[in-house]
């Protein structure tokens, strides 16, 4: 199974599920701004990282997770990802997760701040505070994926 998360600009929200969902944060106590930084393309994406699909591990059950910036795209990015799934005849092998209706107006603003005017310092910290404001929607989100999952290559766990 191939699991992508994907949001925006995909450095953000798509980047902690992900990091969730292969255990890489601690999905019991908010992270700190180090933890964040230390994951993988947290808020180090620029414009040539849109549309990429980006490889991000491997969780405990074999699946493939990636993350994906789609811009102002919104859910028909889900749809265009499935309908090529299906035409490959793999739709049953992808489950593709729109997270950017967990994303909250400081995430917003502190990530424009920082990854579209290049302002750092005050975007970072604001994006900070806000994903850590989000962090339980993302939670609840990646364990439903989590679940889907294993429900979908007949995991009984």
């Amino acid at each position: 199974m191939k699991i992508i998360y994907h949001c925006y600009g995909g450095s953000h929200s798509s980047v902690i599920a992900a990091a969730l969902h292969l255990k890489w944060i601690d999905k019991d106590r908010l992270p700190s701004e180090e933890e964040m930084m230390a994951i993988p393309y947290y808020d180090k994406t620029d414009n040539g990282d849109f549309g990429s699909i980006r490889f991000m591990g491997i969780d405990e059950s074999g699946n493939e997770i990636y993350v994906l910036g789609k811009k102002g795209m919104g859910d028909k990015y889900t749809r265009i990802l499935m309908g090529v799934a299906e035409i490959v005849g793999k739709a049953d092998d992808l489950i593709a997760i729109d997270c950017l209706n967990r994303v909250n107006w400081s995430m917003k603003l502190g990530g424009f701040l920082s990854r579209r005017m290049g302002l750092i310092f005050p975007g970072r910290p604001v994006l900070v505070w806000g994903t850590r404001k989000a962090f339980l929607t993302l939670v609840n989100l990646v364990e439903t994926v989590r679940l889907k999952s294993f429900s979908s290559s007949g995991v009984n766990k």
